[in-house]
């Protein structure tokens, strides 16, 4: 099991997993707030076909000026304007200037996104549940519609927050091959939690790696706690595999 594992991991984690992949969005900046902010909105909308996928986060850059921070922080009332009708699958235009206000807000008062992250997790968390249950509560501590708040899921609802956990993994971890950034050093590689959806699910069952037979938040922490055993340092390296398998090898 580890070295098959490790093979896939190998086949994956590599510069080659960019170009079709969400986070090829966040890899077009240097800049560490345009790669976090470019990264959110990417990971927000990763589902439905990965075409699409790129096609709108994209969009949403070059309406950003691709200078997505600086854009953020001092924006005019016009420059909005297109934000009101993008559309993808349900996140619509109402929900697109939401995050665009709830992200100035947290720039200005809360560190940007790594401080919201970051700020309640401790070195002896085991995971960072409570990190994406308190970054929620940021986030929409704005007036906002009731609507908006299924785009950021929370573990607190039992979803696998699969999103924000793709999120992390592009943001925290670091082994110098080139894909995830490892950006933020406040949240360390073993507590990140496994990405999990129908297709990552799919190949951890078919591989003993999984149990239980929902794709939600406890079937992520099974996953992630077995993933330990390989891995203690770093368990989500293993999504590569996952991913790969599922998406690109239909295993």
């Amino acid at each position: 099991m580890l070295d098959f594992l490790n093979e896939k991991h190998d086949k994956f984690n590599n510069l080659s997993f960019i170009e079709l992949d969400p986070i090829s969005v966040p890899h077009r900046f240097s800049k560490q707030e345009d790669r976090e902010i470019a990264g959110f909105f990417a990971a927000v909308m990763a589902w439905g076909q990965r075409k699409t996928v790129l096609n709108n986060a994209n969009r949403l850059m070059h309406w950003m000026d691709e200078e997505p921070h600086n854009f953020l922080m001092n924006h005019s009332k016009a420059d909005l304007k297109p934000f009101g009708k993008f559309v993808h699958r349900t996140f619509n235009g109402e929900d697109c200037l939401y995050f665009m206000r709830s992200l100035r807000n947290i720039y200005e008062v809360h560190g940007g996104l790594s401080g919201a992250f970051q700020q309640v997790i401790k070195p002896e968390d085991e995971h960072v549940g409570n990190a994406l249950v308190a970054f929620r509560t940021v986030f929409f501590e704005l007036p906002h519609a009731q609507r908006t708040e299924k785009h950021v899921s929370s573990p607190l609802s039992n979803s696998a927050c699969k999103r924000l956990t793709m999120f992390l993994r592009w943001m925290v971890r670091s082994d110098k091959r080139g894909v995830d950034f490892g950006i933020w050093k406040g949240i360390q590689p073993s507590q990140l939690i496994c990405p999990l959806d129908v297709h990552s699910g799919r190949v951890a069952r078919r591989m003993g790696l999984l149990e239980r037979p929902q794709d939600d938040w406890k079937a992520a922490l099974e996953l992630t706690a077995k993933l330990r055993e390989y891995a203690p340092d770093d368990p989500v390296k293993y999504d590569f595999a996952l991913f790969g398998l599922g998406v690109q090898e239909k295993f």
